[in-house]
């Protein structure tokens, strides 16, 4: 069985945490709105006004007067969720995090130990409530689609088991845009169709669905159906650390996609550091409102986890990768692969490494810490 965690409001939520005096309020976490700031996440409350992330600052504040705006301060939610990790790892080795705030885990070796998928993920929903004072969503299920969603599915506190022989009475009732891939082009063609849950999919047969929709046909029908083989791959397994972004609604603003990078460098550069590891190969991804999806990677001279020179490679590559005019990104990505066995790192004379590498490692070992210090770099959303 597969078990997927999601933190609920993460950003938001550890802020109301260190700040009781917001306990209740609405409170979102982003830029200012003078400055064409974003909503970085919203907690519940600020999400009953409409408010939710990757909306401009600007608007949200005219949805909800009181609303408490709190910059970001992503050392702290990495801080937290190394800690959270901490927790998953007292139960499994095979963690795979999609980014700081959720990860699939494989529990299915740890059974022996510590009793079913279920008591597991019932245990680390608790943990992470006594010790860390916040509150995880909890999906547990046959396979990441199905666990996915039904983390979802009763938030915030969820927590949903769906067993093997249950899945598409799980599923079958849920629209079709819970699917994977359907955005809204592709929910408005099923429509079209007179299909609108996943029961109706799977009432269609896979042969119509591909001449229809090609390859993405299949890939639909596969996930109706309850089908998704792919695997847990822990950073350890990894041959690659990644961490992405998908936006409730679709950002044009390119300032604004620059700071969500920003954020995803920190992220996995932060990961790198943790793991002991370095890369030679940075790469970015970009899906677009209509799910075309674009990667561009870029090979440097030497291993590195160092926050600066991925963040270089990283803004090259979506400068020269973006187009010109506007465009509606879905979904923002950041990797760095190319593990070797010999990591030593030639070295530039010229370069501020030193500088670089003590600014990494005091930004970790503060934060970690203390959490609450605001040691980051100058990019904001």
């Amino acid at each position: 069985m597969i078990i997927h965690l999601d933190m609920d409001a993460f950003f938001a939520s550890v802020e109301v945490r260190n700040n009781p005096e917001l306990a209740g309020l609405p409170v979102v976490v982003g830029g200012p709105s003078k400055t064409r700031g974003v909503v970085a996440a919203a907690n519940y409350e600020a999400r009953k006004f409409g408010i939710f992330s990757a909306m401009p600052m600007s608007q949200a504040s005219r949805l909800c007067s009181d609303l408490r705006i709190l910059p970001v301060n992503m050392p702290l939610y990495a801080s937290v969720s190394s800690q959270i990790h901490e927790i998953f790892n007292r139960y499994t080795p095979e963690i795979e995090p999609l980014s700081l705030d959720e990860a699939f885990l494989d529990v299915n070796g740890s059974i022996k130990l510590f009793g079913s998928a279920e008591d597991i993920a019932r245990r680390i929903k608790q943990d992470i409530k006594d010790e860390l004072r916040l509150i995880v969503s909890a999906g547990v299920a046959p396979n990441k689609f199905v666990a996915k969603i039904a983390s979802d599915i009763d938030k915030p506190d969820g927590f949903v088991v769906v067993e093997n022989d249950a899945m598409q009475d799980f599923l079958d009732p849920l629209p079709i845009k819970r699917i994977w891939g359907v955005g809204k082009k592709t929910e408005e063609q099923l429509h079209n169709y007179g299909i609108f849950t996943i029961q109706d999919i799977r009432e269609q047969s896979e042969r119509w669905l591909i001449d229809r929709f090609g390859k993405h046909g299949d890939h639909i029908y596969r996930l109706a159906n309850g089908q998704d083989k792919r695997e847990v791959i822990s950073d350890v397994r990894a041959k690659s650390i990644s961490s992405e972004n998908t936006f409730v609604e679709d950002i044009t603003n390119k300032d604004t996609l620059v700071a969500y990078l920003s954020h995803l460098t920190e992220q996995v550069a932060a990961r790198l550091r943790e793991k002991g590891r370095k890369g030679k190969t940075v790469n970015i991804k970009i899906r677009y409102h209509d799910f075309t999806t674009i990667v561009r990677s870029k090979t440097l001279s030497a291993h590195t986890n160092q926050t600066q020179k991925i963040w270089q490679a990283v803004n090259s590559l979506f400068q020269t990768a973006i187009p010109s005019g506007q465009v509606a990104v879905r979904l923002l990505g950041v990797g760095v692969s190319g593990f070797g066995a010999n990591q030593s790192e030639q070295v530039d004379l010229f370069a501020d490494d030193d500088k670089h590498n003590e600014l990494d490692e005091v930004s970790d070992k503060i934060n970690q810490r203390f959490g609450k210090l605001k040691i980051h770099r100058g990019r904001k959303i």
